[in-house]
């Protein structure tokens, strides 16, 4: 299981996040799409080239083309929206607040996969990202689709264990290590 790969590279002195990792991949709140597709859409907003492609390797065995799709979608889509809106909140200027975006986001429209696992992995990559904004403009929407606070709670959790992995994971492979996967 990739997960499992992820936790074995990590090394001992992180064991809190070896054990986070075992974890949220024994957490049933989220169904199989929800669950996955955070994994992904959280592991491409860590950026750890081993965590992303574990993740991705395992998600691709529990989702549909179109899901995973939509989960690289809801990554994506974030790292854009998480930095303007971050900075439209954080700026002093109320004139920003009151300025078009101009910014295409057509995929949150339509993702191609149910909205709200969609807003989900938003909010998830949203608050990795730290963009109160956004996490607050999905948890409306979430809310909307009633899904509820145990689920995104899930989902944050998930993107915290996913930060904390990949950042490990990267300081390691600049210090000169490497996980045992990707050492030959």
């Amino acid at each position: 299981m990739s997960l499992d790969n992820i936790k074995n590279a990590i090394p001992e002195y992180a064991k809190d996040i070896k054990l986070n990792v075992s974890g949220i991949a024994n957490e049933e709140v989220l169904n199989a799409q929800q669950f996955w597709g955070c994994v992904l859409a959280c592991a491409m907003a860590g950026g750890n080239a081993f965590v992303i492609a574990e993740a991705a390797e395992e998600a691709a065995r529990n989702l549909s083309a179109e899901a995973m799709n939509a989960a690289k979608a809801a990554a994506s889509i974030m790292a854009m929206n998480n930095v303007y809106y971050k900075f439209v909140g954080m700026s002093a200027n109320p004139e920003y607040k009151t300025m078009p975006a101009k910014l295409r986001m057509n995929i949150i429209g339509n993702p191609g996969v149910d909205k709200a696992d969609f807003e989900l992995w938003s909010l998830a990559v949203s608050a990795m990202n730290g963009c109160k904004y956004c996490v607050d403009a999905h948890e409306h929407q979430l809310k909307g689709h009633e899904i509820g606070a145990a689920q995104i709670q899930t989902a944050v959790r998930i993107a915290s264990v996913m930060a904390a992995a990949s950042a490990v994971l990267t300081a390691e492979a600049a210090m000169g290590a490497q996980p045992m996967a990707m050492a030959a």
